[in-house]
């Protein structure tokens, strides 16, 4: 049996997926949690085999949980499933050590599939976003880059920025900056949200 945990905030999608993958024979659904600090504590206790997660869930990141999952459980294989299927996310997954990318409109029987072949190593990304990856080329942004655009999608000014991630005024304006040139926006809410866009927050 191939033993899944599922992460998802919606609670309607995951009794859904539970019900869906627990009609296969060699499927079984060893727990389902909310968010990905659950996802990271479950995976230690119940250890499965692939672990289906969300990207965008409170506390803590699909692709967040990702990593801390595979450091917990060497053995287990993340399959993301997600409503937002964006060039960066994959990326992102994939760096962080996800075996797939799947998008939630998946026909059931694929993401069962899907399920089967990342447990037995092999690599599943969805074709069309994959297409879209190669052809918007790599996350331009540094991590400090995006630190400050997510500090910046709320509205605070660069004093406030500044404050939250401790750093000067002056360090933050340069790295806004950069971001609003390498996105092509014109000021710093329209580079957060062509990032956010694409996947690169």
């Amino acid at each position: 049996m191939i033993r899944v945990l599922l992460a998802d905030d919606q609670h309607l999608v995951r009794g859904a997926l539970s019900a869906l993958l627990s009609l296969e024979e060699d499927i079984t659904v060893v727990a389902g949690v909310a968010d990905g600090a659950a996802a990271v504590e479950a995976a230690a206790e119940h250890r499965p085999d692939v672990v289906l997660l969300d990207i965008e869930m409170p506390v803590m990141d699909g692709i967040t949980a990702t990593a801390r999952i595979l450091q917990a459980v060497p053995t287990a294989k993340v399959l993301i499933l997600t409503t937002f299927g964006r060039p960066g996310y994959l990326r992102r997954a994939m760096d962080a050590g996800a075996s797939g990318f799947v998008v939630k409109d998946t026909e059931p029987e694929r993401l069962a599939e899907a399920v089967r072949k990342v447990r037995a190593g092999q690599v599943v990304v969805d074709p069309d976003l994959a297409v879209a990856s190669l052809e918007r080329g790599q996350d331009p942004l540094t991590e400090r880059e995006r630190e400050i655009l997510r500090a910046a999608e709320h509205g605070d000014t660069v004093a406030g920025i500044a404050r939250r991630l401790s750093l000067s005024e002056g360090t933050v304006r340069n790295h806004l900056s950069s971001a609003i040139g390498k996105t092509g926006a014109r000021n710093r809410a329209e580079a957060a949200r062509v990032a956010r866009e694409n996947g690169w927050l």
